[in-house]
């Protein structure tokens, strides 16, 4: 913080969180560019998936620089997943993979032909895939994506078990599968973004139910192991120019309950920003063991997007698009 800048604080009640302006402490030189995805381990080190020249950046929970690793391996970053062995699951939507890595880079499985793409919208795996989730079992899920409507459920070594969803505003239809999750009951919760919702499934794919009022829904977390959890929902603001200055449309996150029922909301009443308190486009979200919470942006691609008549601060480039959300603790009455 800068003079006497108070940290923002956003959300309410037993959810609420200061922001910690310029947390990550890169090396000289470096730029994450956009985030778009990060995952916490069991040690509470934060692995940042990124599209700079370093894809897997890892910090501590301070926001000390400890590694990287992933240069040369990575085409795009888009999501991340870590299971409960400290596994990480890395979607590559720029080769159509999904790589299984160990927490120093070692890969263990590859989901997927680096840089042989299914036919555009055939349901094949994949095109442009974006996501994964792991069922209690194990199983992998993947959404996919931006070339295909389908969700892929893969056995724990990669074969594929069944796939579903096609284009379309149905239920179990999607209109960009951006993000997924599982919860401990093994429903999966799936982000169809341009469809303005998050779908839910049993772990077959049967459709249950959807949540609404949400907007462009991009980043997804299921928090909590246990039979009752809720759900941070990084929604992004408006693509149109017509609505681009509307108030009240994000960039936002949204928490919710297992049934979809909002219980607060952090930020987004005023659009986008650079200020303290603000979001550009929330892409990826992952909490540690205190509950703080870890938001990866993607900042850079969406600049003209929010933007379109102002050239891009510098600081985009090199960390803006990570932000740590410390929450508050409630003060006993």
């Amino acid at each position: 913080m800068k003079g006497n800048q108070v940290a923002a604080i956003l959300g309410s009640g037993e959810h609420r969180y200061r922001v910690v302006d310029n947390w990550a402490k890169l090396p000289d030189g470096w730029q994450l560019t956009d985030v778009a995805s990060v995952a916490v381990d069991s040690k509470d080190r934060i692995y940042v998936f990124n599209r700079g020249a370093h894809p897997m950046v890892v910090f501590d929970r301070d926001g000390n620089f400890l590694r990287s690793w992933g240069e040369g391996l990575f085409s795009r970053a888009h999501g991340l997943h870590i299971d409960a062995d400290d596994n990480l699951y890395c979607t590559d939507d720029g080769d159509h993979t999904v790589r299984k890595c160990t927490t120093d880079g070692k890969v263990l499985l590859t989901i997927g032909v680096p840089e042989k793409p299914a036919p555009f919208m055939s349901g094949d795996p994949f095109h442009r895939c974006t996501h994964t989730a792991l069922s209690p079992q194990g199983e992998i899920y993947v959404s996919d994506g931006y070339g295909n409507a389908r969700i892929h459920k893969f056995t724990p070594d990669g074969k594929l078990i069944r796939s579903w969803g096609a284009p379309g505003t149905d239920p179990g239809q999607f209109n960009i599968v951006h993000n997924i999750v599982a919860d401990a009951d093994g429903w999966v919760y799936v982000a169809d973004r341009e469809n303005h919702r998050v779908q839910v499934f049993d772990g077959n794919g049967k459709y249950e139910t959807q949540w609404n009022n949400l907007h462009r829904p991009c980043a997804l977390c299921c928090c909590g192991g246990g039979r009752n959890p809720t759900f941070v929902i990084g929604e992004l603001g408006p693509a149109m120019p017509v609505n681009r200055k509307v108030p009240n449309l994000g960039p936002r996150l949204s928490i919710v309950d297992a049934k979809g029922k909002r219980i607060a909301r952090l930020g987004g009443e005023d659009g986008p920003g650079l200020a303290s308190g603000k979001f550009l486009a929330p892409h990826g979200i992952a909490l540690d063991s205190r509950g703080d919470m870890y938001v990866g942006e993607v900042g850079v691609t969406d600049w003209k997007t929010n933007f379109p008549d102002e050239d891009m601060p510098a600081v985009v480039r090199t960390s803006r698009c990570l932000q740590k959300l410390e929450r508050v603790a409630e003060v006993a009455r």
